[in-house]
């Protein structure tokens, strides 16, 4: 097998598919390297270990999905529909993989984090990071959606905090009742959360 991107590539593909789908501590290098179809002296050749695959496979991941939200929370959308297209896209998003694997498998940050987080500090370091960066979207939209009179949210990070805690939350409820459609219809709880209804009161 060529030591090409093109195997590097499959590797990440393979190991984010594999540890999401299953668990990091169940997936081994050798079925990886199966399912990638790349022999195992070649992964060597890219990684030192599979704690090191496991960070590229979560960085070539938020490289695919950063466009898709920069689109979404992009400034020239008006700010609640910015929260809102993202509550679309995470429930679009678990519907697609459901379709592909039979399962919903909620977040892949929290599904590895919470079983690595005390056992590799590189790793947790790297899913705290991509995390820290959604955040910063939410930030982003609800400072903008205060400013215009539409929430009483004056700390944005704190609330950008919170919130992400609610979407999370529910993203691993789905994961263990196998049910896309407790995505469905949280947005409402998150606009009260952010005090959209103190607003409302006070026209």
């Amino acid at each position: 097998m060529p030591r090409t991107s093109s195997a590097k590539e499959r590797l990440t593909e393979a190991a984010l598919r594999m540890i999401w789908g299953q668990s990091y501590g169940s997936t081994s290098v050798d079925a990886i390297c199966e399912e990638a179809k790349v022999k195992k002296g070649s992964f060597y050749y890219f990684f030192k270990s599979k704690s090191d695959l496991a960070v590229a496979a979560l960085d070539a991941d938020w490289r695919r999905h950063r466009a898709q939200l920069d689109t979404i929370f992009s400034p020239t959308v008006p700010p609640l529909e910015r929260l809102e297209r993202y509550f679309d896209f995470n429930y679009e998003r678990l519907v697609e993989i459901k379709k592909e694997c039979g399962a919903v498998l909620g977040c892949p940050l929290y599904a590895l984090g919470s079983e690595i987080c005390t056992q590799d500090t590189v790793l947790r370091g790297k899913i705290q990071e991509i995390l820290d960066r959604k955040v910063t979207y939410l930030e982003s939209a609800i400072r903008d959606a205060h400013a215009q009179g539409l929430i009483m949210a004056p700390n944005e990070k704190a609330k950008a905090r919170t919130l992400f805690m609610l979407i999370q939350g529910a993203l691993t409820q789905a994961r263990i009742q196998n049910d896309v459609e407790v995505l469905h219809d949280i947005y409402p709880d998150a606009l009260d959360l952010l005090g959209a209804g103190k607003v409302k009161s006070a026209a």
